[in-house]
This record gives structure tokens, sequence and C-alpha cells, in this order.
């Protein structure tokens, strides 16, 4: 299983937020090349890089965050945040994203999307699927839509996605466990797409959980910048 430290961008530090509420929100370090540099040098390989200023402006932002770490380290990236526009996603892959996420866009843009996919490949083109009670949520977690979460995945799954980010919005940044249940699901559902854990995640015990379940991979965020996992002990995975 991937472990993918998350670094969230907004004016260009690295902060972490509560259940996506930007009125609750810590700044972990200004200078986010360094905790990049780290996670590198502790043999982490992928990161999962978010502009959150970007998720609220509907349009890519911190794109030179982006550059530098992505100049400066040879960490895999997959980046995500306001990307809603065929100019937001040449600026990402151009300032040297691996991957990109897309969420509010594979909901109100599906066409837009699915161009993506079919453009740069479902190897290229991750799908967010970020979830409250099983709905879709969007706009920075801001607006919940009726869409079901399985409905949605399996829809896309039939246009070419091959991975899925799934962020259980009460567990993010709670500290207080993984959804490793509803992970569960959608892996014995869709067998054949890489699911990648987001939120939650608090000890090493809920890595262990989530690897057993079949988890592609697991966002870590909170956990590492809090100390409640250190950076040595997850490359057992």
């Amino acid at each position: 299983m991937l472990i993918i430290p998350a670094i969230d961008i907004i004016d260009g530090k690295c902060v972490r937020l509560t259940q996506g509420d930007y009125n609750q929100k810590k700044v972990y370090n200004e200078h986010p090349l360094e905790v990049a540099k780290a996670f590198e040098g502790a043999g982490i390989t992928h990161l999962h890089l978010v502009d959150l200023d970007g998720a609220r402006a509907r349009h890519i932002v911190n794109y030179k965050v982006l550059e530098t770490i992505a100049s400066k380290t040879s960490l895999t990236i997959d980046f995500g945040g306001g990307l809603k526009s065929d100019q937001d996603v040449h600026i990402a892959f151009e300032s040297g994203a691996h991957q990109i996420t897309g969420g509010t866009i594979a909901v109100k843009g599906a066409a837009i999307f699915t161009n993506w996919i079919n453009k740069y490949g479902g190897d290229k083109i991750i799908l967010g699927a970020d979830v409250k009670d099983r709905k879709i949520a969007v706009h920075g977690w801001e607006e919940t839509s009726d869409l079901d979460l399985f409905d949605f995945v399996a829809d896309y799954q039939t246009k070419g996605i091959q991975r899925v980010i799934c962020t259980d919005i009460a567990k993010d940044g709670m500290l207080e466990g993984a959804a490793t249940d509803l992970y569960k699901e959608l892996i014995d559902r869709f067998a054949d797409l890489e699911i990648i854990a987001s939120g939650g995640v608090s000890d090493l015990a809920d890595l262990e959980r989530l690897a057993e379940v079949g988890c592609h991979g697991a966002i870590v965020g909170k956990a590492l910048y809090e100390g409640r996992i250190r950076l040595e002990d997850v490359r057992i995975y």
C-alpha cells in the first residue's frame, strides 16, 4: 500500500483543515518545499498536493508551489484543487504534476472531465470522490450533492478512470480513524480500480487496517504533522 503524505496549500503555506473547514486552519510550515524534502528524505515516493486557495477560487492558484516541489524533489505528485478548465490542467502538468485529481469538475463539468480522461488517460486523471453521508460533496466540501458515491464511481469506471481518491469528510482532520468499512465496500465492488483512502488516519493501526482491506494507497496528513505517525515507520507498507 502506498503511503501518500498530503500537503495542503493556503497562501503558499502548508496547512491542515478540520473537516474541510477553512475557519479551522492550522499552519504547519510556511515553506512547503521543506516539508516535501523531509518526506522525500524519509523514503516517501508520492505526494498529494492540494491547492485549497484554488478550490475556493475555482481555478488553479498555487501552481508555483507545485513547480517548486516538482523541480526540487523526485516525488510523484498528484495535484488537485480548483482545476476547472483545460487551461488549469495544462498549467498543472506543465508545472510538474504527474497526475491531477478532479472532484467538483467531475460532478459539475462531467463532459470536461471526461475529455481529460480521453486526452491524458486514466493513469493521469484521478477521480476525487469526497463524500458526506455517502453523497458526493463539491466546491471545497462546502456543498453536498444528491449524487451517490457508488453510482458516481461506477459511471466514471465506464469512462476509463483507474484510480479513485475517496475522502470521508466527517473523518478528515479528526484523527479518529479512517472509514475502513466504506473503503472495503468500494474495493469489493470495484475490484479493478485503485482505491486510495483519505481522511481520519490517526496511527499505524489505521494504516494496517486499510492495507488489510486492500487499499491501493492511504493519504496521511494531520497524523504526520502532529507526530502521531513517524515518517520512519511508514515505509513498512
